[in-house]
């Protein structure tokens, strides 16, 4: 194929990608009572699962009043713009679409690539929608399920005085929860990126080892920006991202060794 039909191909993958999207988007923005009720405001409930769980958790080590136990969140939100609840439930609606349609973006993604790969590759990478899918709705439960309740509990209750009320806009509570979410589902897809990188001879075991003090440090920082500016809940979002790090490395260990065997095949 030539660059342009290279190109045309690329196009129409990413038209069906983006119509999934839009299909599972819809659904979305005709289920406005579930997406928002149940599922984005959730988190706003004094019964939320994650709350239940840490709040018998600081009570089994005795602390009577954890800041996990409480009867309601003390904060309101609000729409202070005329267009402000339609948008967010529009961009509300395409992220949903977003996640839901994800397996077959990878699929997509994976139709464009595969046809450039060997035939013994496309066998080893079989289960490469399945094994990504998995691991972003993994990172998008974990973000929903710990990440934004933690972030949700230290944020909504915060006051620097009594006099100021915490009373949020509905938009700024739908970014703090759409961003918690994608994000933790990006990073959750690192043992795949690696998986590539290693096959394309970018990264090696003996370079994630190396560096892998400076892996900490961007993990805490990451940690930082999507969770609340307190160190329980850094270290609870830093500790499953270390281990998919370490799974990496493992990952990236297998990949080599298969590597050489094949050149040593090869060379026999």
């Amino acid at each position: 194929m030539s660059f342009l039909d290279h190109l045309e191909d690329l196009r129409w993958h990413l038209i069906r990608a983006t119509l999934a999207v839009v299909i599972a988007g819809t659904a979305a923005f005709l289920a406005k009572g579930f997406v928002f009720d149940v599922l984005l405001f959730g988190p706003t409930n004094a019964d939320f699962f994650t709350y239940d769980i840490l709040c018998r958790l600081s009570r089994l080590v005795g602390i009577e009043e954890g800041g996990f136990c409480f009867d309601e969140m003390p904060f309101t939100l609000q729409s202070r713009t005329m267009g402000g609840q339609f948008s967010a439930h529009v961009w509300t609606s395409i992220t949903a679409g977003f996640i839901v349609a994800f397996p077959y973006i990878i699929y997509e993604f994976w139709k464009f690539i595969s046809p450039a790969m060997y035939t013994n590759e496309r066998n080893t990478a079989r289960g490469f929608i399945f094994i990504s899918s998995l691991l972003f709705f993994l990172g998008v439960l974990f973000g929903y399920y710990l990440v934004t309740p933690l972030s949700i509990n230290f944020l909504g209750k915060y006051q620097v005085s009594e006099v100021v009320l915490n009373e949020f806009d509905i938009g700024s509570y739908i970014s703090l929860v759409r961003s918690s979410v994608i994000a933790c589902g990006l990073i959750f897809e690192l043992p795949i990126i690696i998986y590539f990188l290693t096959k394309i001879g970018l990264v090696t075991p003996e370079f994630l080892r190396k560096y892998r003090k400076f892996a900490l440090v961007i993990v805490l920082i990451l940690s930082a920006i999507i969770t609340p500016p307190d160190i329980l809940s850094q270290i609870i979002v830093a500790i499953p991202v270390l281990v998919l790090y370490e799974v990496s490395i493992m990952i990236a260990r297998i990949v080599t060794r298969k590597e050489e065997r094949k050149l040593k095949k090869q060379k026999q």
